[in-house]
């Protein structure tokens, strides 16, 4: 009789990918918070609804991410050689690091915990970067895997970590990182966009599309924080370097939206939410008027709590793992 291998669990199955929903929503309570200086409405508790919700996600994953270190070590080998789950293990950095760069201000008394996270944090996104710029200048990484989810561990990566440093009082450093997250886009943004060009992704990577609209609007608002007094000029250059992607993106919309929803969808919501703070940024050094802002928050929010329900959805049929 043959015996049939079982099914790896739920644990064994966990996708890097979850954790762009903590991102996300931080993204989103980042963008609150400066709606808060452009409107007369109270925005204290959706701003912390968002940036709760972000940190408690980042910590429940990170835990179940630890359990499975634990007992399935190989399967997180698996998924960091993978080309395209290998580069969704950045968002687990990227996230602490915004959550960093978030709560560090308000919490000033912790910076010996928030200078320890900051460097296992890096020292984790450069050992997934290294991954990526290996199999790629080995010419090692198979056309057909060429997703823009390529671009989280170096361009994200890079861009939040400066934030991130910046925020703990390192800002010489901070530039270093961000300098390195815009040559990092430079020099991926040609292999990518050939390969989006050359045709539609394969089913299964199609979500990660939205990736594609981050790499402008995250670098404009990681500017700002670096550079509080950034003219108004620049953020608006920021702002139309990024309605290229974004622009591209949504032409595509039949590709994109012809695969059934799945989690890898939060890939637009982050982008949505820079681009959002982008905007407010703009609105509030007066180069465009406040119903820009509103429209804004708007569209990123509404954007969020319909991800927010279908994955609960997914959740709910257990198709979220």
């Amino acid at each position: 009789m043959i015996q049939r291998d079982k099914e790896p669990n739920w644990l064994h199955r966990l996708h890097p990918g979850l954790f762009g929903m903590s991102l996300s929503l931080l993204s989103l309570s980042f963008a609150w918070s400066k709606y808060s200086h452009v409107t007369s409405i109270s925005t204290f508790w959706i701003e912390r609804f968002f940036l709760v919700l972000g940190i408690f996600i980042l910590c429940f994953l990170t835990i179940l991410w630890s359990i499975k270190a634990i007992f399935y070590p190989q399967a997180i080998r698996e998924k960091f050689l993978n080309p395209v789950l290998g580069p969704m293990m950045a968002y687990f950095p990227i996230s602490t690091m915004l959550a960093i760069a978030l709560l560090f201000p308000r919490f000033p008394e912790y910076s010996t915990f928030a200078y320890t996270l900051t460097a296992i944090a890096l020292i984790i996104q450069v050992t997934i970067a290294w991954r990526v710029v290996h199999m790629l200048s080995m010419g090692n990484m198979p056309t057909d895997q060429v997703t823009p989810a390529l671009y989280l561990p170096i361009v994200p990566g890079g861009l939040v970590g400066g934030a991130a440093l910046a925020a703990i009082g390192l800002p010489g450093f901070g530039y270093l990182v961000w300098g390195m997250g815009l040559g990092g886009w430079a020099l991926l943004e040609m292999r990518i966009l050939h390969r989006l060009f050359a045709g539609p992704l394969p089913p299964q990577f199609r979500p990660t599309i939205g990736i594609e609209m981050g790499p402008a609007a995250v670098s404009t608002i990681t500017a700002i924080t670096i550079w509080p007094n950034l003219p108004v000029d620049a953020i608006l250059v920021g702002l139309g370097i990024a309605s290229g992607p974004i622009f591209a993106v949504l032409t595509r919309w039949r590709s994109w939206t012809a695969v059934p929803f799945s989690f890898g969808f939060w890939s637009f919501a982050f982008p949505a939410a820079a681009t959002t703070s982008c905007v407010i940024e703009a609105v509030i050094r007066g180069g465009w008027p406040h119903q820009a802002a509103t429209i804004a928050i708007a569209i990123s929010t509404a954007l969020v709590l319909f991800l927010l329900a279908r994955t609960i959805i997914l959740l709910i049929q257990q198709k979220l793992y």
